[in-house]
C-alpha cells in the first residue's frame, strides 16, 4: 500500500475527509479491502512491539504513547468500512452484498486482533495506574470503558478458548448481516397488484398516486407504456415498504386485504429462502455461549456491563411501573375501537383484530378530535419542516444551518448536504440527509450515524463532524412535493436529534466525541427530547403551512394534535414494554435445550404485555432486526429508559415557559453545553444532573403519556 500516496490512493482508502461515494464500487472493495487490512496489521504489530517493549523495560507510557496511535489505526479502518456498511445499507445491491460478505470476517479479525491484545491491555492498566501522568477526566473513561470492551472481546481468554471465540464473533456479524438482507429481501420481494376501485376505498389521493406510480415502476400490464399514473383508475401495487404499507393499513377500507397486508408484513422473513427463524436460534445460542466464555450468565448479563442500567432487575423493574401504567389504558383504548367499530356497522360480536386496529384507530381519532391525520400531510411539506426546525435549533442552541447541496459528493440524486455553523459564522459540523424509502435498494427504518467524528490532530486542528442522517418518509410525486404525516415529522426530528448530539460535542477525543462513549440505554435521550418539540406552538406554526396557498394551518387543527398527543397512548407504550421484554427474556434465560423456541417465549409474554393475542401468522421476531442485526440486543429496553431522561429533561422547558422566549434560550443553551457536547466524556449520570441540577424520574413520562389523571 506504501506505492499509494494520500493522492492517489483509491477512494475506499482515502481513511479521511468526506468519501467520494459515486466512485466507490463493490470491486474496489473486494481488490483494496485486503491490503488496507494487511497494511493495518502490520502497522499495529509494530507498534504492539513497540509497547511491549517499553513495558518490559519499564518506562513510562503516556496517552500519546498507545491511545492515540491505536486510534489513528482504528480510525483508518472505520473511515473505509464505515463507508462499505453506510452504502450496503442505502445503495443495497447483490455485487455489494457479496463485497460487503467477503470483507467482514478480515475486519472482525482485525478488531479481535487489537482487543484481545494481552500486551495491550497490560498497557493500559499501566496507563491507567501511572499516578504521574495526568489524565483528565474524559482520558480516565475512555480508558476505563476501553479495558471493560477488552474483557468483553475476550483479552481474557486463551488458546483454543479464545480461537472458538473468535470464530463465533465472525459467525455472529455474518449472521447479522444475513438476518438484514432476508428482511430487505423479503419485504421487496411482496407486493399485490390491485385493478378494482372497491379495493382501494377509503385511500387518500396521495396514497392512490404512490400505488399507481409503483405499478408503473413494476410493468403492470394496464399500465405498461404509460409514462403518468392514473390514479384514479389504476391499477395500483401495493408492497410493504412503510409509506405504502401505512397508509394501506389505516385507510384502506377493504378489510380482506387489510388482513392480507398484516399477515404479509408479519411474517416477513420467516419462509422460504429468507426464513430468519434458524438464524434467531443460532444468534441467541451464540451469544449465550460468547457471554458464558467471559464469565456473564447470560448476554444480558454481558450488555449490561456497559450501560447506565446497573442490572436486569432494574430494567424490569422500569418496564413493570410502565406495564401497570398502560394496560389499563390499553384495555379502555381496546373496547373503545370495538364500540367505534360496532357503530360504523361492523357486527356486534366482531373481534378486533390485529389488521383493524390502525384502521378504527384512525376513525375512532377522527370522531373524537374531528382530525384526519392524512388531510393534515399539505401542510407538512419536507422543506418546511426543515426550516422550522432549524429555526428552532437557532433559538435553542445558537445555531444556523445552511444548505450546501453540490458541495459534496452524494450516493443518490435524493440525498442534501447541509453545513452547520454557531451565530457568528464559525463552521461547526455538516450532515447528509437522505429522507425518502425506496424499498428495493435501502433497509427500512430511520437511523444517524457518523460520517466523520470530531477529533483534534497533532497539530491542533479540528476535523469536524459529519452525520448521516437517514429516513425512510414518503419520497415526492411528479404532482406533489414529499408531504409528511406527522409521524414523519416527529421521526425526522428523532433524528436530528442524534445527529445534534454527535454534531455540536465539543469533545476532542473522538474516543467520546458525539454519541461515542455514551451509554446505549443513554444515548436515545438528545433523540427523545427533540420529538416534544414538534408540538411546541412557535415551531409547529412555522412548519405547518400549505404547499400550495401558504396558509398556516388553522388553530383548530393545531389544537385537535395537541389533543390527540395521547390517543391510544396505552396501545403503543405496551407495544414497547413487549419488545423491551421479549428482547431482555431472550437474551437473559433463552435456552434451546428447554424445548421452547423463541417465538413461544414470545407469546407467553404477550400474555401479560398486550390486549390482544399474536395470531399465528405474526413471526415478528423475524423481521426484529433492532436486536438481530443492530445494536439493541439486551438493550431494545433502551428507548423507555431515555424517553424517562428526555421527558424529565423536557419538563425543565415546560417549567420555565414554552413561551418565554429568553428563558427556553438559556435552558437550551445549557442543553447544549451539558447533553449535546460532553457526549462520552463524563457517565450520562454526571451529564444529566449538570443539565436538570438532580436525577430524572418516570413522572413526567408517565403524564406526557396521559397513563395517570391530574
Amino acid at each position: 500500500m506504501s506505492k499509494h500516496t494520500s493522492e492517489n490512493k483509491p477512494p475506499i482508502l482515502k481513511g479521511e475527509g468526506i468519501p467520494e461515494f459515486n466512485k466507490i464500487t463493490p470491486n474496489q472493495i473486494q481488490e483494496f479491502f485486503p491490503i488496507l487490512l494487511k497494511d493495518l496489521t502490520e502497522k499495529y504489530i509494530d507498534l504492539e512491539n513497540n509497547i511491549d517493549k517499553r513495558l518490559k523495560a519499564e518506562a513510562e507510557l503516556e496517552w500519546g504513547d498507545v491511545m492515540t496511535p491505536l486510534h489513528e489505526l482504528g480510525e483508518e479502518l472505520r473511515w473505509s468500512w464505515g463507508v462499505v456498511s453506510h452504502l450496503n445499507a442505502v445503495q443495497n445491491s447483490t455485487e455489494l452484498r457479496e463485497a460487503y460478505l467477503s470483507q467482514q470476517p478480515e475486519v472482525i479479525r482485525f478488531s479481535n486482533l487489537i482487543g484481545q491484545s494481552k500486551t495491550l491491555h497490560k498497557a493500559l492498566l499501566r496507563l491507567k495506574g501511572n499516578k504521574s501522568v495526568a489524565l483528565n477526566e474524559a482520558q480516565k473513561r475512555i480508558l476505563e470503558t476501553e479495558l471493560i470492551s477488552m474483557i468483553n472481546r475476550g483479552v481474557g481468554l486463551e488458546g483454543a478458548f479464545q480461537d472458538e471465540f473468535n470464530k463465533d464473533s465472525e459467525r455472529l456479524a455474518e449472521l447479522s448481516t444475513l438476518f438484514s438482507n432476508n428482511v430487505l429481501d423479503s419485504t421487496k420481494e411482496w407486493s399485490l397488484l390491485l385493478t378494482k376501485k372497491e379495493e382501494v376505498e377509503g385511500l387518500p389521493a396521495r396514497t392512490l398516486e404512490l400505488l399507481a406510480n409503483a405499478a408503473i415502476e413494476a410493468g403492470d400490464k394496464s399500465a405498461k407504456g404509460s409514462q403518468t399514473p392514473n390514479p384514479a383508475e389504476g391499477p395500483w401495487r401495493l408492497g410493504l415498504d412503510m409509506p405504502r404499507y401505512i397508509a394501506f393499513i389505516t385507510y384502506g377500507k377493504n378489510r380482506a386485504i387489510r388482513e392480507k397486508l398484516y399477515k404479509a408484513y408479519v411474517s416477513r422473513a420467516s419462509e422460504g429462502q429468507v426464513d430468519n427463524k434458524s438464524l434467531i436460534e443460532e444468534i441467541l445460542t451464540i451469544r449465550k455461549r460468547q457471554a458464558n466464555r467471559l464469565g456473564y450468565e447470560s448476554w444480558a448479563n454481558l450488555s449490561l456491563s456497559q450501560k447506565m442500567a446497573k442490572d436486569i432487575s432494574e430494567v424490569e423493574c422500569l418496564l413493570n411501573e410502565l406495564k401497570e401504567a398502560a394496560m389499563p389504558a390499553a384495555r379502555r383504548e381496546l373496547e373503545d375501537l370495538r364500540k367505534c367499530a360496532i357503530k360504523n356497522g361492523s357486527p356486534n360480536d366482531s373481534t378486533i383484530c390485529p389488521w383493524d386496529i390502525s384502521f378504527w384507530s384512525e376513525c375512532l381519532r377522527q370522531e373524537r378530535f374531528d382530525l384526519n391525520q392524512e388531510e393534515l400531510r399539505p401542510w407538512f411539506p419536507l422543506d418546511q419542516v426543515l426550516e422550522a426546525l432549524f429555526d428552532l435549533c437557532r433559538r435553542l442552541f445558537n445555531i444556523s444551518i445552511e444548505v450546501a447541496d453540490g458541495e459534496a459528493p452524494i450516493w443518490h440524486q435524493d440525498v442534501r448536504f447541509f453545513r452547520i455553523r454557531d451565530l457568528n459564522g464559525l463552521a461547526l459540523a455538516s450532515f447528509y440527509l437522505d429522507p425518502f424509502s425506496r424499498p428495493d435498494t435501502k433497509r427500512g427504518g430511520a437511523w444517524m450515524d457518523e460520517c466523520i467524528s470530531r477529533n483534534k490532530t497533532k497539530d491542533g486542528d479540528i476535523i469536524l463532524p459529519i452525520a448521516y442522517l437517514v429516513c425512510n418518509q414518503t419520497p415526492p410525486t411528479k404532482q406533489t412535493p414529499s408531504l409528511m404525516s406527522f409521524e414523519e415529522v416527529e421521526t425526522l426530528f428523532h433524528e436530528f436529534g442524534h445527529g445534534l448530539q454527535h454534531m455540536l460535542t465539543t469533545v476532542d477525543y473522538p474516543q467520546a466525541a458525539g454519541i461515542n462513549n455514551v451509554e446505549w440505554d443513554a444515548v436515545e435521550l438528545p433523540s427523545q427530547f427533540l420529538e416534544n418539540w414538534c408540538l411546541e406552538k412557535k415551531t409547529l406554526s412555522q412548519m405547518a403551512r400549505h404547499w400550495k396557498t401558504g396558509e398556516p394551518l388553522p388553530e383548530v387543527e393545531y389544537q385537535k394534535l395537541r389533543k390527540s398527543r395521547t390517543f391510544n397512548s396505552g396501545f403503543a407504550t405496551l407495544r414497547q414494554v413487549h419488545f423491551a421484554m421479549t428482547d431482555l427474556k431472550l437474551h437473559s434465560s433463552w435456552c434451546k435445550d428447554e424445548g421452547k423456541s423463541p417465538d413461544e417465549i414470545r407469546r407467553e409474554i404477550s400474555k401479560e404485555t398486550s390486549v390482544i393475542t399474536p395470531i399465528p401468522e405474526d413471526q415478528y421476531l423475524c423481521a426484529f432486526s433492532h436486536i438481530f442485526a443492530g445494536g439493541y440486543s439486551a438493550g431494545y429496553y433502551s428507548y423507555k429508559w431515555a424517553e424517562v431522561l428526555s421527558a424529565d429533561a423536557y419538563s425543565a422547558f415546560e417549567e420555565a415557559g414554552l413561551t418565554e422566549e429568553i428563558q427556553l434560550k438559556k435552558l437550551g443553551m445549557k442543553f447544549r453545553q451539558t447533553i449535546l457536547s460532553m457526549g462520552g466524556s463524563k457517565s450520562p449520570e454526571v451529564v444529566y444532573k449538570a443539565f436538570r441540577g438532580r436525577k430524572a424520574t418516570t413522572e413526567a413520562l408517565i403524564r406526557h403519556s396521559g397513563l395517570i389523571k391530574h
